[in-house]
C-alpha cells in the first residue's frame, strides 16, 4: 500500500470530456512517479442513476446526482468540472469559495467577464486551478516557443493559427448543449485551443478584429421539429500581439474531413515553423537565411518524428557519413543555387530497440547536395523533446559546411 498522501478527486460530468479526464487520472501514476496517491472519490452527474452507472464504470467510489455535495464533501480536494460551458462558472465559484483546487475545462466561461471573475476568486482564496488547454502539453509546441524566444526565427511576421474538426458539418445532426448560445458555439469549443496555442508560443494578444458566422441555421431538435441555431459555426479573427507580431486565427466545427486539425505557421524574418496536430510528431523547420552578395540558400525543411526517418538507418557516432536514399521521394529537401557554402540539417536520434532492451544512439542526416555525394554535419546546439514515445529527439542541430555548390538535376 502507498504511503503518499491522497488527492481525492470530484468529477463533475461523465461524458466524453469526463471519461478523457479519467483516463489521464488512470494513466499518470502508471507512466509518472506522482508525488501523491490519485483517489476517484465521487463523480456527479444530472441525475442518481447516471451518476451511479457511470461511477461504477469509471472506478468512483461514490455518485450523486447533486454537484453541490461534491462541493461540501470534507474529503473532496480537487473539484474536476467538465460540465457544459455555461455551468463553468456557478460550479467553479461554488467550489473556490469552499477552497477546493478547481480543474476546469475550456472554456471558463462564455463571457471574457465571467473568466476574469472567477480568476480573481480563485486568486484572492490561494487556491490552484488548472484549464484544460491539453494541446499545449505536446513537447513539439515547447520545442517551438525555444526557438521562437532564442531569436532562431528572427522577427516574427505573421502567425496563422486553426482549429478544424467535422464533428458539427452534417446539417441533419440534432441540436446539442453545443449549441445554446448560454455557452456554445466553435468559437468557444475549439476556437478557444487556437487562441491559447497563439498566446502560448508568441504571447499576449492585445487587439482583435473577429467575424463569426452560423452556416447552418437550424438543426433537427429530436421531436420531429427544428431548433434555431444562433451560435456560431465558424469564428475567424485576425490578432495583434503584445510583441508587435500580427496574425490569425479559425476555429471551424463544419470542416468537412478534418478531424483534429489544430496547427500553426509561424514566419520570421530568419525562418519559419509549421505544424499539424493530425501529424504531431512532427513539424517542420523552414529555413531561410541569406548572405552578404547575391549568393542566397532557398528554405531547407526537416521533419522531426517517425515519418522523417529513412526505412534503414545506420547506427554509428557523432561524426558519421550518410548518404541520402535513392529516388525522387526526397528530391529538392536542400538545394544550394549559388555560393561556395550550404547550410544542412542533422538530427541525432535516441531509437528504442526492443531487442535489444536498450536505447540505440543513431544519427540521421539528410543529403545537402545531390544523390551521389555524403555530407559530414557538425554540431552546433542542442534542444530536447519527446515526440512519438518510441523516439527521443535529443539534438536538432545547424551546421554550416564547405562545399561546391552544385544544383541538383
Amino acid at each position: 500500500m502507498s504511503d503518499k498522501p491522497k488527492l481525492r478527486i470530484g468529477l463533475i460530468g461523465s461524458g466524453f470530456m469526463g471519461k478523457a479526464h479519467v483516463f489521464g487520472f488512470a494513466a499518470a501514476p502508471k507512466v509518472f512517479d506522482l508525488p501523491m496517491e490519485i483517489e476517484l472519490r465521487t463523480l456527479a452527474d444530472r441525475n442518481e442513476e447516471i451518476a451511479a452507472r457511470a461511477a461504477a464504470d469509471f472506478g468512483f467510489g461514490a455518485s450523486t446526482g447533486d454537484w453541490r455535495q461534491l462541493i461540501e464533501d470534507p474529503k473532496i480536494d480537487v473539484i474536476d468540472i467538465t460540465a457544459p460551458n455555461a455551468f463553468h462558472k456557478e460550479m467553479a465559484l461554488a467550489a473556490v469559495a469552499a477552497g477546493k483546487h478547481v480543474y476546469c475545462e475550456k472554456p471558463l466561461a462564455p463571457l471574457a467577464a465571467d473568466a476574469r471573475e472567477m480568476a480573481e476568486a480563485a486568486e484572492a482564496k490561494g487556491v490552484k486551478t488548472q484549464v484544460g488547454f491539453n494541446y499545449l502539453a505536446n513537447p513539439m509546441l515547447k520545442l517551438a516557443r525555444q526557438m521562437i524566444d532564442a531569436g532562431e526565427l528572427g522577427e516574427v511576421r505573421g502567425y496563422r493559427g486553426l482549429h478544424a474538426e467535422d464533428y458539427m458539418a452534417d446539417a441533419d445532426g440534432p441540436f446539442t448543449f453545443r449549441h445554446d448560445p448560454a455557452g456554445g458555439g466553435a468559437l468557444a469549443d475549439i476556437g478557444s485551443h487556437a487562441l491559447a496555442t497563439a498566446e502560448f508560443l508568441l504571447g499576449p494578444i492585445e487587439r482583435v478584429m473577429g467575424d463569426c458566422l452560423t452556416m447552418i441555421p437550424a438543426r433537427p431538435d429530436g421531436q420531429g421539429g427544428s431548433r434555431p441555431v444562433e451560435v456560431d459555426d465558424v469564428g475567424r479573427a485576425f490578432l495583434r500581439f503584445a510583441n508587435g507580431a500580427q496574425g490569425s486565427i479559425e476555429g471551424n466545427w463544419i470542416a468537412t474531413g478534418r478531424k483534429m486539425q489544430h496547427d500553426f505557421e509561424i514566419y520570421g524574418t530568419k525562418g519559419a515553423l509549421a505544424f499539424s496536430q493530425e501529424r504531431f510528431n512532427e513539424a517542420p523547420f523552414l529555413f531561410h537565411r541569406r548572405r552578404a552578395g547575391p549568393a542566397w540558400l532557398s528554405p531547407h525543411r526537416s521533419r522531426a518524428g517517425p515519418s522523417a526517418l529513412w526505412p534503414l538507418l545506420r547506427r554509428a557516432g557523432p561524426s558519421a557519413r550518410f548518404q541520402r536514399p535513392q529516388g525522387d521521394r526526397d528530391r529538392g529537401l536542400c538545394r544550394c543555387h549559388r555560393g561556395p557554402r550550404i547550410r544542412a540539417v542533422q538530427l541525432s536520434l535516441r531509437i528504442a530497440d526492443p531487442d535489444a532492451g536498450r536505447d540505440d544512439p543513431a544519427i540521421f542526416g539528410r543529403r545537402a547536395v545531390d544523390r551521389r555525394s555524403s555530407v559530414k554535419l557538425e554540431t552546433r546546439r542542442s534542444a530536447k523533446f519527446i515526440g512519438n514515445p518510441q523516439y527521443l529527439l535529443q539534438k536538432e542541430q545547424i551546421g554550416v559546411l564547405p562545399w561546391p555548390a552544385r544544383r541538383l538535376p
